[in-house]
């Protein structure tokens, strides 16, 4: 199934997701813009199948709730982790890492970005396909 085949999203799928920081096809739709009373960033991110984000950190933080598919989840010097669907992933501040979905399954993903007040994101290198195809 690809993700314009997906029946009843929660949420519409966003717009495509920057080339630059994504590998594949991804859908990004903030749900929360940066709020900063409550130093929060909320997004809904939708990944076909195969595509991934850039290695990365979040300075203060972030929270992954998965919401359907299955994905990938690593962490520097980790293995890689197999998310579903009901699945949540906490990321503490500054951690090296990646996520995106399975190579034959669409994901999807609710990121909540913490105290906001210390920066975002800052985007790293591409994941390889060797990197990806580790599992």
């Amino acid at each position: 199934m690809n993700a314009s085949e997906i029946k009843n999203p929660i949420f519409p799928k966003g717009e495509k997701a920057p080339a630059d920081y994504f590998t594949g096809t991804a859908w990004v739709r903030l749900l929360v813009p940066n709020d900063k009373i409550l130093n929060t960033q909320i997004g809904n991110v939708l990944f076909e199948p195969g595509a991934r984000n850039n290695w990365h950190t979040h300075p203060g933080g972030q929270i992954l709730i998965v919401t359907h598919g299955v994905g990938y989840y690593q962490e520097k010097g980790k293995s890689i982790q197999v998310i579903r669907e009901g699945d949540v992933v906490t990321i503490a501040p500054d951690l090296e890492h990646w996520h995106g979905a399975s190579p034959d399954t669409e994901f999807t993903h609710i990121a909540i970005n913490s105290n906001t007040q210390n920066g975002i994101v800052t985007w790293l290198q591409r994941v390889t396909d060797a990197e990806y195809n580790k599992l």
